[in-house]
């Protein structure tokens, strides 16, 4: 040896606290994982079971000047960026309304996107900045083209992933549950029920009465400029056409339902809307004579009134003009 030293090496007992049947690798160095057993639980002993009692220490490779290098052949394990605890974020805030995300974790910059209701966003990390209502937690946002923050106040974290929707087991009436009424007009209805509004509906209802989605959606367009003192509010004739404010969905099976003459609109775009969730309040904006709901399946032209197609009721299949209906559309 280069500095005259003696090293003598021997046998190590390394005794082991527990065993689940697992078989051990065949290298002595490696660790006797009991999940491999294929037992539910891993961290309990079977019946029987015997866990291995020593194995022999290696023996470090001795350098050049006589020290012993304990450094291996295996190259170093690089350096990976702290875990993100908060992968995705839901968003939470008032039906119709949206969140701003900002430039910086701070109120005062302009936004620089929004995130609907319900939305299943991807998130960066988090970062400490200005107090919302006591919080001063932010989230990183990274969503399609919109990269900013968001405040933890109406962003929670979520390992769920982005919502897909499903095709509809069905369409439901577009009433609150147990609600009755009559209709007005149905498919093919000799007032406006032809060419694209062939398979409408006309729902007889007082004005604000809430209507609901059918099936499950995500917004799709909204129109909701028409209010009080408007020309068109009240009602009006073929020129109003344009100004009835309205909610378009899109659904899993590539259709779309249109609800129109609202009075208020409760949804934004983007917004994932579950059955039976209330979209907007019933009114006679645009082209009507009176109180009342216009609703209809829709291909899905990409605009807010495209050509309406055939549509089927689970509780009252495709009920006749004059016919009273109630609601089974319960959450």
């Amino acid at each position: 040896m280069a500095r005259g030293r003696s090293l003598s090496w021997g046998l190590v007992v390394l005794p082991l606290a527990c065993a689940s049947g697992a078989e051990m690798n065949g290298d002595a160095t490696a660790a006797w994982d009991g999940a491999s057993s294929g037992s539910e639980d891993s961290t309990d002993a079977g019946a029987g079971d015997t866990a291995p009692t020593s194995t022999t220490a290696p023996v470090p490779a001795e350098s050049s000047d006589g020290d012993y290098d304990s450094s291996s052949d295996e190259a170093p394990a690089p350096d990976l960026p702290p875990a993100n605890d908060c992968p995705r974020v839901k968003i939470s805030v008032m039906p119709g309304n949206s969140l701003n995300v900002r430039p910086e974790p701070s109120t005062a910059g302009e936004p620089v996107g929004e995130l609907p209701n319900n939305a299943v966003v991807d998130t960066l990390g988090e970062v400490n900045g200005e107090a919302v209502e006591g919080i001063d937690t932010w989230y990183e946002i990274d969503h399609g083209d919109v990269h900013g923050f968001a405040s933890a106040v109406y962003a929670s974290c979520t390992l769920e992933d982005p919502p897909e929707l499903q095709p509809p087991d069905g369409f439901y009436l577009p009433l609150e549950c147990g609600y009755t009424c009559t209709i007005a007009q149905g498919n093919f209805g000799t007032f406006t029920h032809q060419g694209n509004a062939a398979y409408a509906y006309d729902f007889s209802i007082p004005i604000e009465t809430p209507l609901v989605a059918m099936a499950d959606g995500i917004v799709a367009n909204t129109f909701d400029e028409t209010g009080p003192g408007d020309p068109c509010y009240d009602g009006g004739g073929a020129e109003c056409f344009e100004y009835g404010n309205l909610v378009v969905l899109r659904h899993g099976d590539g259709s779309t339902s249109l609800y129109k003459h609202l009075n208020r609109v409760d949804v934004t775009v983007g917004e994932l809307v579950p059955r039976g969730q209330t979209v907007g309040l019933s009114g006679s904006t645009g082209y009507s004579t009176g109180p009342h709901a216009h609703v209809m399946r829709m291909e899905d032209c990409g605009m807010a009134q495209c050509q309406s197609i055939a549509l089927e009721f689970v509780e009252a299949g495709v009920p006749p003009t004059g016919e009273s209906v109630t609601s089974e559309n319960c959450p």
